[in-house]
Order: C-alpha cells, then structure tokens, then sequence
C-alpha cells in the first residue's frame, strides 16, 4: 500500500501556490516519491469541486486546499467526507486564529495577496522609473510618464520624483537651464500631465550656498547670486507659460505637502493615472 501511487490535489479559490508549497514542504518529510500533484486553481462554483472529486475518488487521493469563500470550502469537505478523501484546510486555522487576536472579520477574498504582491511590484516598478529618468537623464521616458516635473536646479524635483514613486506614480523630471534648451518631447507631452515648480529667490539662494558648501565650493559662485537665480526663474516661468502647465511654489513647503497638492491639481482636472486614484 506504501509504495501505491499518491495523488494530491491543491485546489484553491485562488492560484494555489501557498497549497503547493506546504503539500511539497510536508511530503519532503517523508521517504516517498510515488507522488503526483495535480493543481485544481480559481475554483469558484461547486461543478468544478464535483468534477474534481470524480477524478479523485478513482485512485488513493488527499486534497489540500486553500479556499476562503465559506460556501465552497463546506461543500468540498463535506463532499470529501463522503468519498472519504482526506481533506486538509490549510488557511482556516491561521485565519480563525488572527481573527481571534485582532478581534476582526477576515474579507473572505480570494487572491488578496496576489493583488498586495503586484501593488508592491508596481512600486518598484515607479521607484526604477524614477530613477532612470531623473534630471532629465532619457527625454524618452516622458511621454511614458504619469507626471513630468520641471523646474529649476534645487527645487525638489527628484524628492518629489521619489515620493510619487512610493505611491506607484511613474515620474520623469527635467531641469531647465538658460544655457541648455528643453527636450522637444516635453512639447510633445500634454501640459496635463506636467507640473511646473518654482520658489522664492532668497530662499533659493540659501539653499544653493548650503549645497555649495557641502560640495566643498565657495558660497559666492555665480549658481548661487541673485542675478543668476532671478534669470534662471525667469526663463522657467517663460517655458511653463509655453507649456500652460500648472506651477507650484515650493518654497516654504515639505514634499509631503508638495505631493499633496499635486495629487490633488490632477485630481480636479480629471487625469487618469495609473494607480486609479
């Protein structure tokens, strides 16, 4: 009887990875490898469970599943039961027991990590974006951009280029400088989608002599004087006028609030974005 051929079958409301994992991780234990597993995923009505268990009550079987819609995962054990299939339920201890301590009602989902796991993928999948088409690096990438910042050396483009990243938001950012003129395609993109930072000029200045500092520069180079700062300003409000973009002033603002109140420009213009919101 040992050495008869074993059929496990995962069936899940689900893909079913987590059924075939712990199935392999437990058979391992064991000296045994007339085995076969057979993946019965994204069952949702009571036929497809029926049409398994005829298969399965031909030859000696165990099902491990991992089901959180109620209704088919008491129907599958009441059905194993009269075939008398062994019938393991992997998820619901775990979720009586957290349901117990955290004094909440599980969603009864199916899938619900798969969709944490592409949530998590699409952010990396920002992050990487953001970083590749940072500092006007590959005008390529802007018209592929959820949102494209523009502005003047030290007025946040890349922090805020990272934090709409952590929230799945694709960004490019282009500097703009008197000397260098802009990328043809940012005249390709829709002035919808691009957003135009600016600041004060005193506070710029200050800025850009801290930085000076820490490059190991002195404080009086030209990136730093007013006449140079109030020319860059200048010819940046001039390109976001071309480009009719909405234009934020960052001066006296965190990234968080700066985020916010892009967010919220594209929200009342009614731009679609990515992550739905």
């Amino acid at each position: 009887m040992d050495n008869e051929n074993l059929l496990i079958y995962l069936v899940s409301d689900s893909i079913g990875e987590t059924a075939e994992q712990v199935a392999k991780a437990a058979i391992s234990q064991f000296v045994f490898e007339n085995y076969e597993i057979r993946r019965y995923p994204f069952i949702n009505e009571k036929s497809q469970i029926t049409e398994m268990l005829e298969e399965a009550k031909q030859q000696r079987s165990i099902i491990v599943f991992t089901m959180v819609v109620k209704e088919l995962k008491t129907f599958l054990a009441e059905e194993s039961a009269k075939h008398n299939i062994p019938c393991i339920d992997i998820m619901s201890p775990i979720v009586e027991g957290l349901s117990g301590i955290l004094q909440s009602t599980p969603k009864r989902e199916p899938g619900l990590i798969r969709k944490l796991d592409e949530k998590y993928f699409r952010k990396v999948e920002a992050i990487e974006f953001a970083v590749k088409y940072d500092d006007g690096k590959d005008p390529r990438g802007l018209k592929k951009a959820d949102i494209v910042l523009i502005g003047i050396s030290r007025t946040s483009k890349t922090p805020l280029s990272m934090y709409l990243a952590h929230k799945n938001l694709k960004v490019a950012n282009v500097p703009l400088v008197p000397e260098v003129a802009p990328p043809k395609e940012l005249f390709e993109v829709p002035s919808k989608k691009i957003i135009g930072l600016t600041t004060n000029p005193m506070k710029l200045i200050e800025i850009r002599q801290e930085r000076l500092k820490a490059l190991g520069l002195k404080s009086e180079a030209n990136y730093a004087s007013i006449e140079r700062i109030l020319e860059e300003l200048e010819y940046a409000d001039d390109i976001m006028k071309r480009l009719s973009c909405p234009v934020i002033d960052v001066s006296s603002k965190a990234v968080e609030e700066s985020a916010s109140i892009i967010l919220e420009i594209f929200r009342e213009i009614g731009y679609k974005l990515t992550n739905g919101k």
